[in-house]
């Protein structure tokens, strides 16, 4: 299975933007609040210090006529201050007939009410705050215009160094954050490097002692298991090895008196119609037991090189449909099994493909008898030789195991053979670059698929699949 890609630095990148929000938003927060606070007081200081002069023009105000308006109003006008004055009738004097608002009804109702009111808004563009009341002893409302453009600004100013100061801590937590990352999760990345190179059979590898704290320890779990990891594994290939020397030796050794045996065997079998009839049936037994022992003993031989990796491989160009269909005449088993599809020309090894194929039909035959068929056909993939039979199936428990080495099944799969016909197929398969595969069911018999590297065919293009309305049966 291949190894999933883990883009580095994904934790690091999630850290440093918790960090950095984190700190965005305490900061900001501050920010807010300070300004708010400030503006409210700054605002409510402005207020009450005009307001306080707003009382003081009232009482100066006191019964003030129409007639002499003008004159009176006129007084109050100031840099950033000015007047005006309304009369019964809207009837309207000001200080300064370029600043002379509309005074909203919302304040005039305020005033009317003989109370002082406020009411902030913007003239000729310019921020002011408007001071309201009803002058004593006339009909007369005295509104009094204060000019807060140096208290806005001065808010403003407040407002612009909050927010390059929040600027400034977000890119400052930024920076720490990335650092502290970097810091924390470095012996995360060593521990992901550790972990990739054991992957790919450095089982040296091991992390560096760290401090005692979580990653320190986790460092010596690291290589704690490592240690015992290494252990385990280089007891099981010693045992594998041990076990790849006595199936060689013992298949070794065999072979000598195995030699004795068959050309005994192979006297007995020539003299078998000279034998009294009671002594005949032993005999056929004997030849019999003296035949699968010799099987067994090829195939341990077989095996045991098929480990030591020093079977040889040549590949050539070749049909693999023609080597199915030679060995199934050359064994005999033209009436039990059919051949279909196509020609199928690969680049590979005709003798381990005619083993591979040998072994799968002759464990069709042993478990079924009946029904077998072997297909050949190419896809995108490379090329492919499915046998199929008609047995009775292998159960769904059994499928994981049919390739290991002397693996049977239950009885209704269990025969004369040695359990490792199918392991050597699959070794051969894998040499040559190829898999097996088997699907079954109990019901409809066993597939097995061998799937091959597609070799260049004539005029070194891939031969196409073939149709399975152009397959040639031969019985």
């Amino acid at each position: 299975m291949a190894r999933p890609t883990i883009r580095p630095g994904g934790l690091r990148r999630r850290l440093v933007v918790a960090f950095v929000l984190v700190a965005a938003i305490s900061a900001g927060s501050l920010a807010i609040a300070s300004f708010l606070l400030v503006r409210q007081a700054r605002l409510q200081g402005s207020l009450n210090a005009r307001a306080a002069e707003a009382r003081q023009d009232l009482i100066l105000a006191t019964a003030i006529r129409f007639p002499e308006a003008s004159g009176f109003v006129a007084a109050y006008e100031q840099p950033g201050t000015h007047a005006v004055l309304v009369f019964p009738r809207s009837r309207t004097v000001a200080s300064n007939p370029q600043v002379s608002p509309a005074i909203p009804a919302s304040l005039r109702g305020i005033v009317s009410d003989g109370k002082l009111g406020y009411e902030r808004f913007e003239v000729s563009g310019k921020p002011y705050l408007v001071l309201g009341g009803k002058v004593p002893g006339s009909a007369a409302q005295l509104y009094l215009l204060f000019d807060e453009a140096s208290v806005q600004g001065n808010l403003s100013q407040l407002r612009n160094t909050l927010a390059i100061a929040w600027l400034g801590v977000v890119l400052l937590a930024a920076l720490i954050g990335r650092a502290l990352a970097l810091r924390t999760l470095e012996p995360v990345a060593r521990a992901s490097e550790a972990a990739r190179l054991m992957a790919d059979g450095r089982l040296d590898t091991r992390l560096p002692a760290g401090p005692s704290d979580e990653f320190g320890a986790w460092a010596a779990a690291f290589n704690e298991m490592a240690d015992a990891l290494e252990a385990k594994i280089a007891e099981l290939v010693a045992a594998q090895e041990r076990e790849r020397r006595f199936t060689a030796n013992v298949a070794h050794e065999l072979r000598t008196p195995l030699a004795a045996l068959v050309a005994e065997a192979s006297v007995l079998s020539e003299q078998r119609d000279q034998l009294p009839d009671p002594a005949r049936r032993p005999v056929e037994l004997l030849i019999a037991d003296v035949r699968r022992l010799r099987t067994l003993v090829d195939e341990l031989m077989e095996i045991s090189r098929l480990d030591a990796g020093t079977e040889p491989v040549h590949h050539r160009v070749v049909d693999v449909r023609s080597i199915a269909t030679a060995l199934i005449s050359a064994r005999g088993w033209q009436d039990k099994v059919a051949v279909r599809g196509g020609p199928l020309t690969l680049a590979t090894d005709p003798r381990r493909v005619e083993r591979i194929l040998a072994n799968l039909i002759g464990n069709a035959i042993e478990h079924s008898g009946r029904d077998i068929t072997v297909r050949t056909g190419a896809d995108g993939d490379g090329g492919w030789v499915e046998v199929a039979d008609g047995g009775p199936g292998i159960p769904a428990e059994h499928l994981p195991h049919v390739f290991e080495r002397f693996y049977k099944a239950d009885s209704a799969r269990t025969g004369a053979g040695t359990g490792l016909g199918l392991a050597i197929a699959l070794e051969n398969a894998r040499l040559l670059g190829g898999t097996i595969s088997v699907a079954s069911d109990v019901r409809g018999g066993s597939v097995f698929r061998l799937a091959l590297p597609l070799g260049a065919g004539p005029g070194g293009r891939p031969p196409a699949p073939q149709d399975e309305a152009g397959a040639v049966s031969e019985r």
